[in-house]
Parts: C-alpha cells; sequence; structure tokens
C-alpha cells in the first residue's frame, strides 16, 4: 500500500492499534479444546493486510482529529478500546466469510498457504467458520452497545444475503451488471461500510459523518472486489496468494464477463460460451479483452474510488484522512 507523506507520523500509532486488535482477536478465539486452537492458530495465517481494522482505526481517528477532542481523557482512551475491539470483530467475520468462501469454491490455496477445507475438510471449515461468526458477536456483546450488536446483526445477514443472490446466478449468462453490482455491495461492500460507519459512530461522529463514511467504506469495497475479478483472470497465483480461476470454475461471473457478454455476439458469444464451458482462462481472457471489457471493469473500479473519497470531503484535514485517501487508491492499485 503506497501512503501518502502526510500519513507518516499515523503509522506507529496505527501499528500498536492494529497490534492491539490482533491480541483481542487471538485472545478472544482461545478455547478449553486444542483441536479449535489449531485450528483458530491456522486461521490468524489469513489476517494478511488487516484492511478491515485499519479501516476502522483510521475512520475512529479521522472523526476524532478534531481540536476540540482531548486525546488523552478517559473518555476517549475508552473509544479507543471500543475501536480496537471493533476492529477484531470485523476481522473475524471476515475471516468466517473466507472460511465459507472456501467451502463453497473448493479453493485449496489461501494466502499462500492450505485452506481448512483442504486441510481438514469441509465439515470441520463451515464449523470453523460458524465458531468465528459466533465468538465475533461475543466479543462485539463486550463494548456494551445495544445498537451495535444489531448494526453488526444487520450487516452480517446483508453479506449472507449477498452470497445467496450470488449462488442463484451462478452459470448466468444474463446476468446483468446491476445485479452483478448488487452482489458485490452486499458481499463486499457492506462490511467495509460497517467498518468505517460503525466506528464513526463509536468516535462520536455526526450522523452525517457517519453515512459519509459508511459510504466511503462501501464504495471501497465494491471497487475492491471488481479488482479481485480482475486479478482473479490476469493476475498471478503467486502474489495474489489464492487459487485463481476458481470464479470461472464455479459459474461466477465477475464484471469483466459481465460487460463482455453483454456486448460480443455472433462467433465471439459462442467461442466465449465453449470458453466458460472448458474453464479455458486464457482464451476467456483474451476474448473479453477484445471487447475492451477488461478495460472497463478497471474503469468501474476507478469511479467507485472516486466516489469513495469524494465522501471524505466532509472530514477535516488529518493523517488519518489521508491514510484512508490512500487506502482507497491503493485498492485499484494491488496485485494480490
Amino acid at each position: 500500500m503506497s501512503l501518502l507523506p502526510e500519513t507518516d507520523l499515523l503509522l506507529p500509532t496505527l501499528a500498536v492499534r492494529l497490534g492491539a486488535v490482533a491480541k483481542r482477536f487471538e485472545e478472544e478465539l482461545v478455547s478449553d479444546l486444542p483441536a479449535v486452537n489449531m485450528l483458530s492458530r491456522h486461521v490468524e495465517n489469513y489476517r494478511g493486510k488487516m484492511l478491515r481494522p485499519t479501516l476502522v482505526i483510521a475512520s475512529g481517528l479521522a472523526v476524532r482529529a478534531n481540536p476540540l477532542f482531548n486525546l488523552v481523557s478517559p473518555a476517549n482512551r475508552v473509544i479507543d478500546d471500543s475501536l480496537d475491539t471493533l476492529g477484531a470483530v470485523v476481522e473475524m467475520i471476515h475471516m468466517a466469510t473466507l472460511v465459507h468462501d472456501d467451502v463453497l469454491d473448493e479453493a485449496d490455496l489461501r494466502r499462500g498457504g492450505e485452506t481448512v477445507n483442504s486441510l481438514r475438510g469441509n465439515e470441520t471449515a463451515v464449523m470453523l467458520g460458524d465458531f468465528l461468526i459466533s465468538s465475533s458477536f461475543h466479543l462485539c456483546s463486550s463494548v456494551g452497545e445495544s445498537w451495535l450488536n444489531s448494526a453488526l446483526g444487520e450487516m452480517t445477514s446483508r453479506l449472507c444475503s449477498g452470497e445467496i443472490l450470488q449462488l442463484s446466478h451462478r452459470g448466468d449468462l444474463t446476468l446483468d451488471s446491476k445485479t452483478y453490482f448488487e452482489i458485490i455491495r452486499r458481499k463486499t461492500g457492506v462490511l467495509a461500510g460497517a467498518c468505517c460507519g460503525l466506528a464513526a459512530r463509536l468516535a462520536g461522529a455526526t450522523p452525517a459523518v457517519c453515512e459519509a463514511l459508511r459510504l466511503y467504506g462501501e464504495e471501497l469495497g465494491m471497487a475492491f472486489q471488481i479488482q479481485d475479478d480482475v486479478l482473479d483472470l490476469v493476475g498471478e497465483q503467486r502474489i495474489v496468494g489464492k487459487t485463481l480461476g476458481i470464479d470461472l470454475r464455479k459459474g461466477k461471473f465477475t464484471l469483466p464477463l459481465v460487460t463482455h457478454l453483454t456486448r460480443c455476439t455472433g462467433e465471439i458469444r459462442q467461442s466465449t460460451i465453449h470458453a466458460i464451458e472448458q474453464c479455458d482462462v486464457p482464451t476467456l481472457l483474451r476474448l473479453i479483452e477484445s471487447t475492451g471489457s477488461l478495460a472497463a471493469a478497471r474503469e468501474q473500479a476507478v469511479e467507485f474510488v472516486n466516489k469513495s473519497k469524494a465522501r471524505l470531503s466532509i472530514l477535516s484535514e488529518s493523517p488519518a484522512r489521508q491514510l484512508l485517501w490512500s487506502i482507497a487508491d491503493a485498492t485499484i492499485e494491488r496485485e494480490f
């Protein structure tokens, strides 16, 4: 992630706070059963970029950049604790979605290592995902805010409904961009939106600021998913760190392909359908590029990033605001 110079002063604080998030994550998952602890330690390797906890911490700091805040008061230490807990909660939910996705996709590689389903089978992986979700809600309850529990429950329901919507369109050659955007809004956007919007509310932001940050996160999340779509076609597995080509094999039509199917006709369309049936990624990539659909997907990701950055105008200038801006740019620059 490339950061702006203004964010340099924030990095030590961010590192400390993410360390606190990781500590709470690990402590919450400790079990009296060795088998559970072994799997929990394995899934900790999935944490990777810690993007979602970073969004939580950065959003809270951006809200509190107002000079009227006394950053060493007892009240603000309570806010810090709550934000650190929220960071661990959203990371657990994210980890649960990855574990469940790997089962649905029959994936055997995640973050460069074996998936839980590859190591221990689908049954164990499903139960581990459920354990992560239940643990996240148990940890969330420790914050002591009933509205937060309700908001996390609503967000998780929307996330699951997005997965169901995607499954209902598996292999659907008529899938349109409107439905695709609704799928990724629910599957990816709402979690990133919750990271930012709920963090803002915990930090004492006005409703207008909370909503602006929620939309920032949602649009950033959608750009992130589109970039994932692109990388599934053109990325290097060694760099991306997960099994590529899964979307095609599982009949999940991503934005480059959805756009291509609306543009192609005749022989190109027949060749496209044949490539889909054969899971021939190189041929499909060549066909998608021939209609400009890969470039169009990248342009759409840029559009979402630009919209997300525009939401930040409601915030005062600060290193935390600049960090949120940089995260948005890095979303579409990444190769993993």
